[in-house]
């Protein structure tokens, strides 16, 4: 803060939230000084001039808002929910000024040491988006988050089910989630297009699903398998849902159900998502092309289907067997006519 005269006038110069600020007080130099220290002390108790008008939005009030805005417009708003959950005990009671970088990165650095680095990633993601949130509410007027590098994440974990492991869950479930895995299993879809799955998104005649809020904003038709077929029509119809606790409202969370099912049934390092890799990878060792797998998954592009063409070994080694090189009648038919040397064709007849 600096005091200078320019002229027959004094002016006093200082910063506010980072913004330089300039006045013209007068000719009176003892008045000029007054009025220096008085914009001092309103820095200091950040009480000066816009600053004073800004509403002190906390993390609590901001987290209250976003819910609401994630339960209509995200499908993976209990993922959000969750994860405010745990943000919330670090940043509960704060006002937004006062979640800095630095205090963003100290959360990071203590929380990487209890969870995997998706999940905290996950976790920072919403935090960000949250920001990005209140900037557009007009709540806030910057992203600390975006100063914080989120950590890098090898995305090549491919976890299935078996069919034994398959059945140890499904007889392990409670019975409201049950048709929930089902679904999982037999469409492949994600944990909030079933959630939100209506009866008005079901053909039973047709034998079709229809998904019509998906991630990437592009609708999809699934049909339906016999199995889940026989599911869905012992379901109660009275509500809007197709899964649902009393037949109206819709089930808002599995986390716990699941999780406790997938300890009883002795399942380790399962997720409820998983369920989806199960559905592509059965498709591909049962000799489904990755085409047809791409469009049932939804996805937007061949290579984010590419993930899910892995096969089990035993399917492999079935695979390696179809070649007979030692085959008499596959190489008369192949080698007839050929320039092979016949010493060559001699060693690969010999088994």
């Amino acid at each position: 803060m600096a005091l200078f005269k320019k002229g027959d006038a004094w002016y006093i110069d200082y910063y506010v939230d980072g913004k330089r600020k300039r006045e013209a007080i007068g000719s009176n130099r003892k008045l000029a000084e007054s009025a220096l220290a008085k914009r001092k002390v309103q820095v200091a108790e950040n009480k000066f001039l816009d600053i004073a008008r800004k509403p002190k939005t906390t993390f609590d009030e901001l987290a209250k808002i976003y819910i609401d805005y994630a339960k209509t417009n995200k499908l993976s708003w209990t993922r959000d929910e969750y994860s405010i959950k745990r943000l919330s005990q670090n940043f509960a009671g704060k006002r937004l000024e006062q979640i800095s970088p630095l205090l963003i990165e100290k959360y990071k650095n203590a929380r990487v040491k209890e969870v995997s680095v998706a999940t905290l990633n996950r976790e920072l993601a919403c935090l960000k988006h949250m920001f990005s949130k209140a900037i557009e509410w007009q709540l806030y007027t910057s992203n600390p988050v975006k100063a914080v590098k989120l950590f890098k994440e090898h995305n090549q974990r491919l976890r299935y089910l078996t069919v034994g492991e398959v059945h140890r869950l499904i007889g392990e479930l409670p019975v409201h989630l049950k048709p929930v895995v089902q679904c999982a299993l037999h469409t492949g879809m994600r944990r909030g297009e079933i959630l939100g799955l209506k009866w008005d998104d079901i053909d039973l005649k047709q034998r079709l699903i229809f998904v019509r809020n998906s991630k990437n904003g592009e609708g999809r038709e699934i049909p339906l398998a016999v199995e889940l077929l026989r599911e869905l029509r012992s379901l109660s119809k009275t509500g809007e849902y197709v899964f649902s606790l009393d037949g109206h409202s819709r089930i808002q969370s599995i986390r716990t159900g699941f999780e406790n099912a997938r300890k009883r049934a002795r399942i380790s390092d399962f997720t409820f998502h998983d369920l989806r890799h199960t559905f592509a990878s059965h498709l591909v060792m049962s000799g489904v092309d990755l085409l047809t797998v791409k469009e049932l998954l939804g996805h937007k592009s061949i290579n984010m289907t590419l993930r899910y063409s892995h096969l089990s070994p035993a399917h492999k080694r079935k695979a390696v067997e179809l070649l007979k090189f030692s085959d008499r009648h596959y190489l008369d038919t192949k080698t007839k006519g050929s320039k092979l040397p016949k010493a060559l064709i001699h060693s690969v007849t010999i088994s």
